[in-house]
Order: C-alpha cells, then structure tokens, then sequence
C-alpha cells in the first residue's frame, strides 16, 4: 500500500466467490450475471487474483517480475515449487499465473465457503430460530414485505444445495455517494474527477459500456454480512439496520437520505417503500446475523 492511495469501492467478501459463473448476460432474463469485482470485470478467480497485485490504489507493485521476486524470498516460495513445480521461478508470466492460481485454490476450498452458520445448521434441521429471527426470516422471503429473497435467495436450490444468499446479478440500489470516501481526496494522478467522482459500476466496463447498466454493481452474499461492514460498494452504511432502514424508506422518506450517486436506472421495483415497522427492520438484522459461519450446535 502506497500512503495517499485510495481505491473507490469498499472490498466485497470472498465468500461464495467460488460460485459466481463466468460473466455473461443472460438473455432470457435480460440481465447480466456473473464474473468477480463489484463490476465483474474479470471472468474467474485466477483473473481477479491478478488484478489488486498490480493495481496502483492497492498494493502497486511495478510488474509482475517485481511480485514473483517478493515471492521467490518467502518462506512459502518452496512449497509452490512442490505444487507447480521446479520451473515456476523460470519464467515472469507462468510464475505470475502460478500465484494467482495458488489464491484462486485457497479460495476455492471450504474455508472460504464453510456453510456452518447457525441457519445452515436449522436448515439441517440441528439449529433453531429465536421467534425475532423466524420472524425475520419470513420478512425476508416475503414479496409484499422485505422481498430480501427476490436477489439474496435464502432456500436450498433444486438439488439440494446451500442457499448463496446471491444470485450473482446487478442493480442499483440508489445509493447515496460516500462523501467520506478518501479517494475522493486521491491525488489527480488517480481520481482526475475530485469531489465529482461518479462510479458508473457495470456501465462502464469496456465489455458493456451501456448507459442503461450505469450504476449497478453485483449481488453481494449475504453470508457473514454481519461481520462485513461498512456495507454497498462504496461503504456508505456502517450498520445492517442503516441498510436495511434503507431499503425501507429510500422513495417513502426521500428526505432522510442523499440522492444516488446514479439517478438513472435506480431500482425501484423492489425496494424504497417496504413499509415494514422498526421492530420488522431489527427481526430481518436479526435474522440477517444468524448467517455468520463458526456455528457449533448443541
């Protein structure tokens, strides 16, 4: 990390990244789905694992040379010569390939993804539900109430499945600008647009670069959001009930809230009037909470 360099969107979790499909869109649904990034800019998680390395808000290493050499002086560097073998140092963009191969493994195993949140485990019938969560829960899968399930699907898939609590598409939500987000205060070199920084989300990435796709980002999981705060892509909310408070009131109070960062193509079939009572918004947090892995049952 380079002091004074800021990235303009909150990091999204890893968790269940190894589920999102390649980025495509659907054209049955009429919508794009998939890939990695807020904006899914990148097809798999060895192309994602690639970008932050290098990336000069992050951690701006030079080239990939300059990443293999950190590498080459670790102490992990012999136990990825066993696993790709002899030759990985003996060559600039294999070597690269094989270190971002090595993070796309790690997150492809069953840390990441573990599935032992207490809900996992009253799916499987070894957990129960407070009545505030049970009741939550039914908010959450209501559609005249939270419809949470419309994008955050909370049941098994047809083949028994966990739920991902995503289905890997893209909207936007309205969401107001972070005003406190430091890259605004970026050095021209990386943020030309000062104060006036709109992120066009998926709108702008070169395979879309659609102004009916402005200002819509991915799905994220809900799993372990409890632990995930400040939450959206720019990290405008620093606690579920604000979000969830959000989602409620957006177009019912407008007053309480910044107009969005994109105006166009806001969302507002789904959200922006639940009308749901405060002790409903703290039952669907609640619930939301029951999503966190390291659950041992009873």
């Amino acid at each position: 990390m380079h002091e004074g360099r800021f990235g303009s969107r909150n990091a999204p979790v890893v968790s269940c990244a190894k589920f999102s499909p390649p980025f495509h869109f659907d054209s049955e649904e009429g919508l794009y789905v998939g890939g990695q990034f807020w904006d899914g800019r990148a097809e798999t998680l060895e192309e994602q694992a690639r970008q932050p390395l290098l990336n000069p808000v992050e951690m701006a290493n030079p080239s990939p040379a300059a990443v293999v050499e950190k590498v080459r002086k670790a102490d992990y560097a012999d136990e990825l010569k066993t696993q790709v073998g002899e030759s990985v140092f003996n060559d600039d963009d294999k070597r690269y390939d094989a270190i971002a191969s090595a993070i796309a493994a790690f997150e492809r195993t069953d840390a990441m993804s573990p599935f032992t949140s207490r809900y996992d485990y009253f799916l499987d019938g070894k957990a129960e539900l407070t009545e505030k969560e049970t009741l939550g829960l039914e908010l959450f899968e209501r559609e005249d109430k939270g419809n949470c399930a419309a994008c955050h699907p909370s049941q098994r898939g047809k083949d028994g499945s966990k739920p991902l609590f995503t289905d890997f598409t893209y909207d936007n939500l309205g969401v107001p600008s972070n005003t406190e987000n430091p890259h605004l205060r970026n050095h021209p070199e990386f943020n030309p647009h000062g104060d006036a920084f709109v992120d066009p989300g998926l709108g702008g990435e070169s395979g879309v670069n659609k102004a009916s796709e402005h200002g819509k980002f991915k799905v994220p999981t809900l799993r372990n959001i409890a632990q995930s705060g400040p939450y959206m892509h720019k990290g405008v909310f620093v606690s579920l009930e604000e979000v969830v408070d959000f989602y409620n009131t957006r177009d019912s109070e407008p007053a309480r809230w910044d107009a969005p960062e994109v105006a166009a193509n806001v969302n507002d079939g789904e959200l922006g009037d639940l009308g749901l009572a405060d002790a409903e918004v703290d039952a669907i947090v609640a619930f939301m909470e029951t999503l966190t892995d390291g659950h041992e049952p009873k």
